[in-house]
């Protein structure tokens, strides 16, 4: 008997049982379009990621302080004073890698206007500070060299807190508000840039001069933070080098000793970030594969039975010829048509699923290695469960069958 009568006996007893056979594709269906689903909401969200940090430069260099001992007490990198201003001075004379830099230090407090007010947070920086983060000014300008020098009150607003204080459609440039109790002008609003994956609004801010928050908010003598940008992306391991030997010769520190300030780049964050997000979505693949699992178990419980109620039509079968092998390949095959028509049905669902809910905000991608992965699966989960019972159809004694009742 070749392949193509073989599988016309299979598809024709499929055929003869088609609720049957639906209900045991379903098992598939589901567990490939979960898996196939939970894949892209999981690419798609590491590549959002990706994205986002890509946009605020892969070249972005950060330093902070590290953690410490004061008194004998180990600090965090939060409480420790570090950094200071010669610092921030002596990068910008000694670095070549550096393209921008700016001091950081920031306060969160309540910025009030008339009656309004709403909770934000003030960055204290330089007028680089926008170009290495991407901001861009939407009306009026930036704060300027001189203000810095004067630690003058001014500051640029984000699009949030504008509108939380003068309401949608209105232009502030010029107008004074309050931080906390020191009054700041507004001398330029930043285009929105919106909420990030991590769900934290980017326009909530506000951009004053360092010198101002430093002096007139946090009344600190000492810089929280260094933001710089590498002059291109291969050189910011160079730069991260370069940064860290002149902060260890500035503050003394000795080979072998721990350093008290941390450099980190963007491209650190978002190898973390992918690392992350690559565990999460094969933690998610892995629950929604379970499903795939069970759909297996149906199809060989399916199969059991199928082989109980063809006994007597197995028993015929043989008697007139057919070999133990081809009755064994008759089941292998029904097993295997069931899978892979489960997995068509379930990689439509799952591509349409992920759309749907990149509808709904959530960022998906669906990957060829997902769909592949899945036929794969469904071939092998064919086979693997539809084995014993084809076996057992196999292994079955002529004459017992033609007397099974």
């Amino acid at each position: 008997m070749d392949i193509n009568n073989l599988l016309k006996i299979c598809i024709k007893a499929l055929l003869n049982n088609k609720m049957r056979c639906f209900l045991t594709m379903l098992g598939i269906i589901i567990g490939v379009a979960s898996v196939i689903a939970m894949l892209a909401i999981g690419n798609g969200s590491k590549q959002s990621i990706r994205a986002e940090i890509g946009q605020m430069g892969s070249n972005m260099i950060m330093v902070s302080p590290g953690n410490g001992r004061f008194g004998g007490v180990r600090q965090s990198g939060s409480s420790m004073q570090t950094l200071k201003m010669s610092d921030f001075e002596s990068l910008v004379r000694q670095t070549s890698y550096i393209d921008k830099i700016t001091p950081t230090v920031q306060a969160s407090g309540q910025a009030i206007k008339g009656a309004n007010n709403t909770p934000t947070t003030i960055y204290g920086v330089n007028e680089q500070y926008l170009d290495i983060r991407g901001y861009e000014i939407a009306s009026g300008t930036c704060f300027t060299e001189t203000d810095i020098l004067h630690a003058a009150k001014v500051c640029v607003a984000g699009q949030t807190v504008v509108n939380e204080l003068f309401g949608d459609g209105v232009d502030p440039v010029g107008q004074t508000i309050r931080f906390n109790k020191i009054p700041m002008k507004i001398v330029g609003v930043l285009e929105p840039k919106g909420y990030n994956s991590m769900g934290m609004d980017q326009d909530d801010l506000l951009i004053a001069p360092y010198t101002t928050v430093q002096k007139r908010i946090l009344a600190i003598n000492y810089i929280q933070g260094i933001t710089a940008s590498a002059i291109s992306e291969e050189y910011t391991d160079q730069a991260i080098d370069e940064i860290t030997k002149i902060l260890q010769t500035n503050h003394n520190i000795k080979i072998g000793q721990e350093n008290d300030f941390n450099v980190r780049s963007q491209q650190e964050m978002m190898e973390t970030m992918s690392s992350v997000m690559d565990m999460l979505t094969a933690l998610l693949a892995a629950v929604a594969g379970i499903s795939l699992i069970v759909g297996g178990i149906g199809i060989m419980n399916i199969m059991y039975v199928s082989v109980t109620e063809r006994t007597r039509e197995i028993g015929l079968r043989m008697s007139i010829g057919a070999k133990g092998r081809q009755i064994m390949l008759q089941f292998l095959i029904e097993s295997i048509i069931i899978s892979v028509a489960g997995g068509v049905i379930g990689v439509l669902l799952g591509v349409a699923a992920a759309k749907v809910i990149a509808m709904f905000g959530t960022a998906t991608a669906v990957s060829t290695f997902s769909i592949v992965l899945s036929f794969l699966v469904c071939v092998f989960t064919g086979v693997f469960f539809g084995w014993y019972p084809a076996r057992k159809a196999a292994s079955l004694n002529p004459i017992d069958a033609l007397r099974y009742e």
